[in-house]
């Protein structure tokens, strides 16, 4: 109900929903084959807006409309399996370091603080240029290299969730570290790791 009120939120969502139907759909409704052979001549290349090129063309020729639409696939597809990774990742090293503390926290903390400083942009370029270029390689290194943010905002959620009645009670019936960190500790702080991913 309250998302109905928020009418930017709103309006995300339906724009997000279009462009989930869109890659999913795209052999559907993209008005041509990207991956047809097609004779080009002059006046094909940089095409103006037509019936039948709706945006244009670019500098081979090619609809434009329709490799925005397949393109749209790929980054969703890119976007899905990275944030993925940096699910895992991130909130693993966040839960470890924010359950257990000390000398661990610290460790996990420090390495995650490095990565932190480290550009983002230019490293996944200079990754994926030393590596075979493919969509896998470029999901994991985004994959790998995202994960810092979702890390600390978990350590926190998860320092403050440890302190609780229901967690202190589990420890004190005899509830083992992994009983807690799955039963307790891991539903909490799910949501925060997947909104601050999205």
């Amino acid at each position: 109900h309250s998302f109905r009120r928020n009418r930017m939120g709103l309006v995300g969502g339906i724009m997000l929903l279009l462009a989930l139907i869109t890659a999913v759909f795209a052999p559907y409704i993209a008005p041509y084959d990207p991956k047809e052979v097609v004779r080009v001549t002059i006046d094909d290349i940089y095409a103006r807006p037509s019936a039948d090129h709706w945006i244009g063309t670019d500098d081979a020729g090619k609809d434009v409309l329709t490799n925005f639409i397949f393109g749209s696939r790929v980054s969703l597809i890119v976007g899905f399996f990275a944030s993925f990774i940096s699910i895992v990742i991130g909130g693993t090293v966040g839960i470890v370091s924010g359950f257990y503390g000390g000398r661990v926290e610290n460790i996990l903390m420090r390495f995650t603080d490095i990565m932190l400083v480290i550009p983002d942009f230019p490293l996944i370029v200079l990754l994926v240029a030393l590596t075979k270029p493919s969509l896998f390689n470029i999901i994991l290194v985004i994959g790998l290299l995202g994960w810092t943010g979702s890390a600390r905002l978990v350590r926190s959620q998860t320092i403050a969730v440890k302190n609780r009645k229901f967690v202190l009670r589990a420890r004190a019936i005899g509830a083992g570290n992994w009983h807690i960190i799955r039963y307790h500790i891991f539903p909490l702080v799910l949501p925060l790791i997947v909104v601050n991913t999205v």
